[in-house]
């Protein structure tokens, strides 16, 4: 039997989700990632893309979920190793990203570390040696890839992931003359699909802000042509995780929660507040949508 996919959002501490993903007063207490682990999945941790985790933080995060039997986070590779050649890494660098996600793996609680490249990285030679360091220098986690430049659909580029043991990364983008269709590819045991929204103007503008690239809600038919395809990471790989990055204003839990009522059926709990701000969602636990 096929496991069910872990479906999630990317992060889970927006400004911009008050009111809207979590309730607009809460005590002093509330913990917002207790709050949102307890309807999803799986949560890809964002901030380490920008900085190593602080190895308390990590402590917390998985102290704070260890009772949620399904619940894992992946988490994003700091863009230092992604975006920087190897020559310009420093081993006290690399120490420290692996020690503050070591609260995570002692727990059971990180299944995937995702290698997030830039459009314009491309798998030139010299850029897939990039690869392979990154494969040998973070092999203590599953590694995830997501590339997106279509010159890794080339069949021995893909050969080449499988062999370092990289899972590649199915995504959802705005379209570009070099971007990758979202499909159900997999070199590795991790099926990965991730969803970025469709806002091809602000995405492309000079210029535009994180919240207005993110800016999209995926319509119930967009929502429909990636089951199959997630069904298919499914039966292809060990585990499937789903992880919609399209944050503004709580739309990655709208959407995430949808796609789980697809795969999964229904009913599907979700947060009070999210469906006063979707009025669509009402459908996922039983109610009736506003009309």
């Amino acid at each position: 039997m096929t496991a069910r996919p872990h479906i999630g959002t990317a992060g889970w501490s927006y400004p911009d989700w008050k009111g809207v993903v979590y309730p607009e007063r809460v005590p002093e207490s509330f913990d917002v990632l207790r709050y949102l682990a307890a309807y999803l999945d799986v949560i890809e941790i964002n901030s380490s893309f920008y900085r190593a985790p602080d190895p308390k933080h990590a402590e917390r995060w998985a102290r704070a979920v260890l009772d949620l039997d399904r619940f894992q986070f992946t988490a994003k590779l700091q863009k230092e190793f992604s975006h920087q050649p190897p020559e310009d890494w420093s081993s006290a660098a690399v120490t420290r990203f692996r020690e503050g996600l070591a609260p995570l793996i002692d727990a059971g609680k990180l299944s995937a570390l995702l290698i997030q490249f830039p459009f314009h990285f491309d798998a030139r030679p010299a850029r897939l040696e990039h690869v392979k360091r990154l494969a040998a220098t973070f092999d203590q986690t599953p590694l995830v890839l997501e590339a997106r430049h279509r010159s890794f659909l080339d069949p021995a580029v893909l050969r080449l992931m499988g062999e370092l043991g990289l899972s590649f990364c199915n995504i959802d983008q705005p379209h570009s003359g070099t971007s990758i269709e979202p499909g159900a590819r997999t070199t590795g045991p991790i099926g990965y699909f991730r969803m970025h929204g469709r806002n091809r103007a602000a995405w492309f503008k000079k210029g535009a802000l994180r919240d207005e690239k993110y800016d999209y809600l995926y319509r119930p038919t967009e929502l429909k042509s990636f089951v199959p395809l997630i069904r298919e990471l499914m039966a292809k790989t060990e585990r499937t995780f789903v992880v919609a990055n399209n944050h503004y204003l709580g739309k990655a839990p709208a959407n995430a929660l949808e796609l789980k009522g697809l795969l999964e059926g229904l009913p599907v709990e979700v947060p009070d507040t999210l469906v006063r701000q979707y009025p669509r969602l009402a459908v996922l636990s039983g109610g009736a949508a506003d009309r």
